[in-house]
């Protein structure tokens, strides 16, 4: 893996917090970074999908049916 280092500044207050209740910060900023990015691209995806559904909604159900019948049948 490659890594790559980011920095934060946080009041000295919360470092000396961090320090007695013995929290390693590395963990922790990881873990919150990929749960934002997760919420991100989820979001992402969501958007994507209304805007899916919005273009495809004239089509019937039935059609789809058809559709998915009609490619099974060309395997």
């Amino acid at each position: 893996m490659d890594y790559v280092t980011v920095s934060a500044k946080i009041l000295r207050r919360l470092k000396e917090l961090l320090d007695k209740f013995g929290i390693k910060p590395g963990p922790v900023i990881r873990r919150a970074l990929e749960e934002e990015v997760k919420r991100r691209v989820l979001f992402e995806l969501e958007e994507e999908a209304r805007v899916l559904s919005e273009r495809l909604s004239h089509i019937s159900n039935e059609e789809v049916a058809s559709l998915i019948r009609e490619d099974r049948g060309r395997r």
